[in-house]
């Protein structure tokens, strides 16, 4: 099913919920996306003749029958004409997104999510396709590693433990900080990170983790 201006990159939803369908549908029409929905994985990658040579990105829930979004993500990956991939998390699953951009995707959303939280992911993803076709992919794995190095070893510290999943609290109890100083780092860490949400600093790290496992540097 479509909806949206024929001249607009499209977003591709795939979910098993008909009623998530719906209201994403609704939502990017109204936006002035052009959408697609899928009840699969499957059914969207049979639909590869209609998508691959468009431009656009992929919106998909993590949990579904069959093949989930962490496996979709990755077999995209493989092709280097694949749109990006935004993936659903639910709320406070760290380990999840962290696999999911391990697995190659763009980046995550967790839910209950915002209208506008939402459109500006798409923005961001779409506009990294862009400039991806002009820019060696290396080059995010670079801008990654470069930020993480500005951090403190505290900092680090604390960022590797927020991307276990673990609460300040727990943080605070195996770094012996207190709680407040805890905030303190994790304040300054996204500042030097240059980003504005968890959600970005997570992405940043996982990237730079990448870079080191390919031996990339700046």
């Amino acid at each position: 099913m479509n909806s949206g201006k024929s001249n607009s990159p499209t977003v591709w939803v795939i979910d098993d919920d008909a009623g998530v369908r719906a209201s994403l549908l609704a939502l990017l029409s109204s936006a002035g996306w052009l959408a697609e929905v899928f009840e699969s994985a499957e059914g969207f990658l049979a639909a590869g003749p209609r998508w691959m040579a468009k431009s656009g990105c992929v919106f998909t829930d993590v949990r579904m029958p069959g093949m989930d979004g962490l496996a979709l993500t990755a077999h995209l990956k493989a092709s280097v004409s694949a749109p990006p991939v935004i993936v659903m998390t639910g709320h406070g699953d760290v380990a999840l997104a962290v696999k999911a951009l391990k697995s190659g995707a763009f980046d995550f959303i967790e839910k209950p999510f915002e209208d506008r939280a939402l459109l500006a992911v798409i923005e961001a993803a779409v506009g990294e396709r862009t400039i991806t076709e002009t820019v060696p992919p290396s080059g995010r794995f670079v801008s990654a590693a470069q930020r993480v190095a500005r951090l403190s070893p505290r900092e680090r510290d604390v960022l590797a433990l927020l991307a276990e999943g673990k609460p300040n609290k727990i943080i605070a109890h195996e770094l012996g900080l207190s709680p407040r100083t805890v905030e303190i780092h994790r304040a300054r860490m996204m500042e030097h990170l240059c980003v504005g949400s968890f959600a970005e600093a997570l992405r940043v790290a996982v990237l730079a983790e990448l870079a080191e496992d390919d031996g990339i540097s700046g």
